[in-house]
């Protein structure tokens, strides 16, 4: 149903094109490339959050997803040179960064445990010491320790530099890692496919075709996987569309992703530090244009360690319907970058209040969407006192 609220502030636009548009969209038919691009360059923030939060209410209603989980990050030492990196020590000079044992990362899985962690997500730099049988060994360890703990593991970046190593082909690598208890893929190592603008940022890494065809090699084993976006550098709108349609096609055509998340650049201590960030008017049309062009796609998630809490209960009134995790033990990579959070962990009892606190429905899920708990009418400070609550 189309509320009266969404009418009038469609009726108050102008354009033409924008309000036809509006129309497919609330007809729930499939907007094109341009209309995509207009919306970049014509939409204002009321006319695309109103579209985008229509579009997110018939889809998950007031629910807001979140899970329980932790990151593992087993190097920042890398051999590639993204530009827009704050993260990683390239290989050369390895001694300025870290690189985690096995058993330091079964460790820090065993710190969890008797917690209602369902996830653990593992993506780092690429180390050419750290291979496919070294991550192998890993999944196989924390899959005998922690059966039940998802695994959600390794970009196509890392994939890809693994498989090539070894000298086995995508299909074969990725069969390879399922077998040894991965379970789905997260999304980075995306950025912008368009050569035009990966040549200039990360032009010694996977290109578009390698991403796509890792994850698509994934969908076709049963695996689930992310897709994420970094905008707001050199990038220009139609880069971004033609981003979103290349993953739009591959999920008309395996069904296989779960979820698209833009990612904000930050600008601090990379080689891209002479340009600013966008400002967050631009931060909440990216999330209501990712709402309304990927149609096919189930969930639509804010990073909140990226964007900080605030501005990410305020994407909830521009499409999204997620805002990830407690991700303990998290994300030097943003935080390196100059994140609003420097300390991105978040218990269970703050998830829920901040969701609440813009009158949404909190629901933790597991990796794959599925329900655990509402925590609707569940007080916070019983949260806070319940260990398999908090």
């Amino acid at each position: 149903m189309v509320t009266a609220d969404v009418t009038k502030i469609i009726g108050q636009v102008a354009d033409e094109q924008l309000q036809t548009i509006a129309n497919k969209i609330l007809n729930r038919q499939r907007i094109s490339f341009d209309d995509g691009v207009a919306l970049f360059e014509k939409g204002t923030l009321p006319f695309l959050g109103a579209l985008a939060n229509w579009v997110r209410e018939g889809k998950h209603g007031n629910k807001t997803y979140f899970n329980r989980n932790f990151h593992i990050e087993p190097t920042n030492v890398c051999v590639f040179s993204c530009k827009f990196c704050s993260y990683s020590k390239l290989y050369a000079h390895k001694e300025e960064g870290w690189e985690l044992t096995i058993d330091d990362m079964l460790n820090i899985v065993k710190k969890y445990d008797g917690q209602p962690v369902t996830e653990v997500h593992i993506v780092g730099g690429v180390h050419p010491k750290m291979n496919l049988n070294f991550f192998m060994e890993l999944l196989r360890a924390i899959k005998a320790h922690r059966p039940e703990l998802h695994l959600k593991g390794f970009t196509p970046v890392e994939l890809d530099y693994m498989f090539r190593k070894a000298k086995v082909s995508v299909e074969e690598g990725m069969k390879l890692v399922h077998e040894a208890g991965l379970d789905s893929l997260p999304g980075g190592g995306a950025e912008i496919f368009h050569p035009e603008v990966r040549s200039q940022i990360c032009d010694d890494k996977v290109d578009a075709e390698g991403w796509l065809h890792i994850h698509k090699a994934a969908h076709n084993l049963g695996m689930h996987s992310n897709a994420t976006m970094l905008y707001g550098h050199i990038e220009k709108y139609w880069h971004r569309i033609d981003h979103m349609d290349r993953l739009r096609t591959m999920q008309d055509e395996t069904g296989g992703f779960n979820t698209f998340i833009p990612l904000k650049f930050r600008n601090k201590d990379n080689d891209m530090s002479n340009i600013p960030e966008s400002s967050i008017i631009e931060d909440m049309k990216m999330y209501a244009v990712a709402r309304l062009y990927m149609d096919n796609f189930p969930h639509i998630k804010a990073y909140w360690p990226m964007l900080g809490r605030q501005n990410a209960q305020l994407t909830l009134s521009f499409g999204v319907n997620d805002i990830d995790g407690t991700i303990d033990d998290s994300t030097k990579i943003y935080a390196m970058a100059g994140s609003e959070e420097q300390t991105p962990s978040m218990s269970t009892a703050q998830l829920v209040t901040l969701i609440k606190q813009v009158k949404r429905q909190p629901v933790e899920r597991d990796t794959l969407y599925n329900e655990i708990r509402d925590y609707t009418d569940i007080d916070v400070k019983e949260i806070e006192v319940n260990p398999l609550l908090n």
